[in-house]
Formats: C-alpha cells, sequence, structure tokens
C-alpha cells in the first residue's frame, strides 16, 4: 500500500501540538482559490513511498508525540493515511488531520476508509481555505471558516488555550542552498522573510 506525498518532514514544531512528525500528501481535487500550495494539488506530483516503509522512518526517527497529515488533500488517500495511522496509534502516537472538506460531508461518506481516518484522528482541522476569510489569528488555520474538531481526549485540553497559541514558521536550509519554509504565514511576512534573506 502506498502514499503519494509531496513531502516528508521527520520533526516540526509548527504543524500542530508539540514536535509532530509531518506528512504533506500530494494530490488535491478542491484547487481552493489563493491557496497557499497549489503545486500540491497534480494527482501525479510528488513521489510515492510505501505505508509500511514510513511508518518505519517515523518510529525510528527523531522523538515525536505524533504525526499531522496535510496537503494536497489527506481524505483523497484516506485509506492509505489510515493505515499509517493505525500503526502509529498502536505505538502511541497521535493523529492530526487537515482537510478541506467539512467533517458533515465526511462522515456522511459510505468510503470506508474516510471513516476510519475520522475514526484515527485526534484533531481535525476542517473546510476550505476562503481567500476572502483570509485570518492567520487562530494557530494552524488560514481562513475565519476553518474549524477544530478535537475527535478524541488527546487535546482537548487545548481548546481553551487556541487564542493563546501562536503561529510559527520554520525555515530549513539544506546543503545544495535551497530553502523550505512549512508553516503558516501571510504572504507579505513570507516575502518580508525571503527579502531578509537575500
Amino acid at each position: 500500500m502506498a502514499l503519494r506525498i509531496h513531502q516528508f518532514i521527520p520533526s516540526t514544531k509548527v504543524e500542530g501540538p508539540g514536535i509532530r512528525a509531518c506528512l504533506q500528501v500530494q494530490g488535491c481535487p478542491i484547487h481552493c482559490p489563493g491557496c497557499a500550495v497549489p503545486f500540491t494539488w497534480n494527482e501525479s506530483g510528488g513521489f510515492t513511498v510505501e505505508v509500511e516503509e514510513l511508518a518505519e522512518k517515523i518510529l525510528h526517527g527523531p522523538k515525536v508525540e505524533g504525526i499531522t497529515f496535510l496537503g494536497g488533500e489527506p481524505f483523497a488517500q484516506a485509506g492509505e493515511l489510515a493505515r499509517l495511522a493505525a500503526i502509529l496509534k498502536q505505538e502511541g502516537l497521535s493523529v492530526m488531520t487537515f482537510t478541506g472538506y467539512v467533517l458533515e460531508e465526511l462522515l456522511n461518506s459510505n468510503d470506508p476508509g474516510i471513516l476510519k481516518l475520522i475514526e484515527l484522528t485526534d484533531l481535525l482541522i476542517d473546510g476550505p481555505f476562503k481567500q476572502e476569510l483570509l485570518d492567520t489569528s487562530r494557530p494552524w488555520v488560514g481562513s475565519s471558516n476553518q474549524r477544530y474538531h478535537f475527535l478524541s481526549e488527546r487535546y482537548c485540553e487545548l481548546e481553551d488555550q487556541l487564542p493563546n497559541i501562536g503561529n510559527r514558521l520554520e525555515v530549513r536550509l539544506s546543503p545544495d542552498g535551497r530553502v523550505a519554509v512549512n508553516g503558516l504565514a501571510k504572504k507579505a511576512d513570507l516575502e518580508a522573510l525571503f527579502k531578509e534573506l537575500l
């Protein structure tokens, strides 16, 4: 069973609670106007990796408390992600999933992979990005319509703390000089950051 992904980050502090592994899947059928990552839309882009191979990398990599699935659109590969989530949850890791769909829509699905991924997710952030509702005042989300769903007890204590959790960026420099950024910021902030780097 293989996943098509855009990138895998073994350890990050900006893609959810605590220190997490992060999996950015490739392929998205939603195509939100103003999306920050349109390069993840193409279902033929990225690269494939076997679920079990990825689970091994996570479990034997840097110490993390969980995994974050973002996109692209994670629920476009729900069965594969549910398999990965099941392996990781057996080892005590948490699962955070982003989606451009809304929870009610997903719950009405007849797709067993979708329902299983919801069942295994501790914290779900749902809703399409809406450019006209741009709002980065809450952690991990880009527009005010997006919602947090605490689907297990794992992160319930965060619900009242959300206004006090800020968005952050991580900048990684590779040996070949490439710069990679992950996290959430407004376009103007990113442009200012890169201007300073030049």
